[in-house]
């Protein structure tokens, strides 16, 4: 499943983020054993646009209880996603990190990569917070039994996590080992030098804005008037907006009722359009065909024109 999704997540996101800045996209053909310390304000929206971007796949780590039920556990499996328990989701349950943690070594074994979220918890924020120890504890486990592990320090940033068609920086800094560190025990002594090494790392990759500081917001994501749209392009984006108007506005509706005052509000918008647009598309073609074969064009190519025009005219 994980295959099978990536190619379209890689074009869906054409239209979900209108620019991908990334400092150094040679780390997207990175090979394993690598794990990457990343910070987390966007909910699994953050782990999607890695792993579409990322060349080989990409194991991600994501909170516990949302593995609680089984039929979304499979799923979750299947997209390469395992679990991790906190205290909050009850203490019965930290002993399953230990299985967690046993798979990432395996796939490190197997040169592969795990994404972990170095913060814990999403926040949607310009700014990075305290980090976990897991990170650090996964690391020392896999050296201490060989495995010459690679830490990626990586930072996601948005310009917005409420508007479509958003402007992202993905910033990847200086890999490390255990040769970069003087205390080679996950000890206490071991894990504050890594989490100090990493921070002094993500420090400098994730953006720190006050939410009130709209001019450095701008500066930062380069947030200025592109050259003006041409005609066909504006008519374009008219048909766009009306087009997808039934489809888009009862999702966004129905995400705003249900999580607008929530983290995961941009990550779940987005998740319903990526399973919905599809759809979307296949039942208008069934209904146009009906009338003339030759319809079909219109919503497998001039719909999403028109769908990227609208987000090249919004922000414009």
């Amino acid at each position: 499943m994980y295959r099978l999704l990536k190619l379209p997540s890689k074009i869906a996101f054409r239209f979900y983020c209108s620019k991908i800045n990334i400092n150094n996209e040679a780390f997207l053909k990175a090979k394993g054993p690598l794990l990457i310390a990343c910070n987390h304000p966007n909910s699994f929206l953050d782990a999607i646009i890695l792993a579409s971007l990322f060349k080989k796949p990409i194991y991600s780590l994501a909170r516990g209880d949302v593995f609680s039920n089984k039929f979304t556990s499979s799923i979750l499996r299947m997209l390469n996603i395992l679990p991790v328990y906190r205290i909050s989701e009850g203490a019965e349950n930290l002993n399953n990190n230990y299985d967690t943690f046993e798979s990432c070594r395996e796939i490190f074994r197997k040169n592969g990569i795990v994404l972990i979220f170095s913060e814990g918890l999403c926040i949607n924020e310009w700014k990075l917070r305290a980090l976990k120890k897991g990170t650090a504890r996964l690391a020392f486990s896999s050296w201490e039994e060989g495995i010459g592990l690679t830490v990626l320090p990586t930072g996601i940033n948005y310009h917005s996590f409420k508007s479509f068609g958003k402007k992202v920086r993905l910033q990847f800094g200086k890999p490390f080992t255990w040769k970069d560190i003087d205390c080679c025990k996950g000890d206490g002594g071991g894990i504050k030098q890594f989490n100090d090494l990493l921070k002094k790392e993500l420090v400098e990759l994730v953006d720190h804005i006050e939410p009130e500081n709209h001019e450095k917001l701008k500066r930062t994501f380069d947030l200025k008037p592109n050259n003006r749209p041409g005609f066909l392009i504006k008519m374009a984006a008219v048909l766009g907006y009306w087009t997808h108007a039934p489809l888009y506005i009862p999702i966004s509706t129905f995400t705003r009722k249900k999580a607008g005052k929530s983290d995961h509000f941009d990550s779940i918008l987005i998740g319903l359009l990526f399973f919905t647009y599809p759809i979307f598309l296949i039942t208008i073609a069934l209904l146009l065909t009906k009338f003339n074969p030759l319809l079909l064009a219109i919503p497998l190519a001039v719909m999403p024109f028109c769908a990227w025009a609208y987000l090249k005219i919004k922000h414009a």
